[in-house]
């Protein structure tokens, strides 16, 4: 497997957040051997979209975006469809409350 060093003092001078570069330090010391599978391991513990314009060529960038894009079309369609089932459901849940209920107004003339 292919891989690569990246170090605290790269992601200092690339003026990555303290946050960032404290989770870095704590999990890995001062450098890391960066693989796909340690990238994946640890994917929602590093901003990789900061990583990626700051760290990758031109190149690579435009290829992590075009992947990035297809991830997030993916994620909007199936976010779609939970949001729609989420209102149908709340929706008849509503229906059926309001028809049962007792009138919390009163009515005006």
């Amino acid at each position: 497997m292919e891989s690569r060093i990246l170090t605290v003092s790269t992601l200092v001078a690339l003026g990555a957040c303290i946050e960032q570069r404290a989770k870095f330090k704590a999990l890995f010391g001062d450098s890391v051997e960066i693989t796909e599978a340690l990238c994946v391991e640890h994917a929602s513990t590093f901003n990789f979209d900061w990583a990626a314009l700051h760290l990758l060529s031109a190149p690579a960038r435009s290829e992590y975006e075009r992947v990035r894009a297809a991830a997030w079309a993916e994620y909007e369609r199936v976010t779609a469809a939970a949001w729609a089932e989420y209102d149908r459901v709340t929706a008849a849940a509503f229906a059926r409350a309001y028809i049962n209920d007792q009138p919390v107004y009163t009515k005006s003339r």
